[in-house]
């Protein structure tokens, strides 16, 4: 008999090792439970909340939320889905986000998210923000216009790399990624190709 707790995910046993949360156990165990600020690396943080799940009746972000022995949890239900689908939808026309043209396209989270639950048109008006591109780095560009506040790339530079290179400022729809210079110009900072933050961004900002 064996000793390794499980809990039920959409009614299939999955086991887990105490300490991780519902999304690295399922994730661990060939189940995909849709994300996006989520990432391994890292210690998630729920800012997205596409990876809500229902645990026991309630809703929970699964990244954030230990797995317990005999929980019963819900993954793929049409409520969580049409969630999920609109949170994608809300992150697309927020932004700028120009697909054909993005080197990004197909290896992009954002993108594979939206394929996955089936957003192929927006039931939302598109907002079309003013966001600058930076071009002032003689090695990186930068797209505001792609950026989701996954804030990967904050917690990356400043726990990974050491320079503290990005920052979230404003509040509610006024929130945005910004460069930590006086400048605010990438060319201002001592960010390079290799860091962690440049590699870690899901949607090639």
């Amino acid at each position: 008999m064996s000793d390794v707790p499980t809990f039920l995910l959409d009614g299939e046993p999955v086991p887990f090792v105490p300490g991780q949360t519902i999304i690295q156990a399922a994730l661990a165990a060939g189940h995909y439970i849709p994300h996006l600020c989520y990432h391994p690396e890292f210690k998630p943080h729920g800012s997205c909340r596409v990876c809500m799940v229902r645990v026991n009746g309630h809703m929970a972000p699964s990244c954030t939320t230990p797995a317990r022995a005999g929980s019963e949890v819900q993954n793929r239900t049409e409520e969580l889905d049409e969630l999920r689908r609109t949170l994608v939808q809300m992150l697309f026309v927020e932004g700028n986000h120009f697909c054909p043209s993005c080197e990004k396209s197909g290896n992009c989270l954002l993108q594979a998210v939206a394929y996955e639950q089936g957003v192929l048109a927006m039931d939302l008006d598109y907002l079309f923000p003013n966001r600058p591109v930076d071009g002032s780095h003689p090695d990186l560009l930068l797209d505001f216009n792609r950026c989701i506040l996954c804030e990967l790339c904050v917690r990356a530079s400043a726990e990974v790399d050491g320079k503290h290179v990005f920052a979230l400022a404003g509040r509610g729809v006024t929130k945005h990624l910004i460069v930590d210079a006086e400048s605010g110009r990438l060319a201002d900072t001592d960010i390079a190709v290799t860091d962690k933050a440049v590699q870690v961004c899901p949607v090639g900002v």
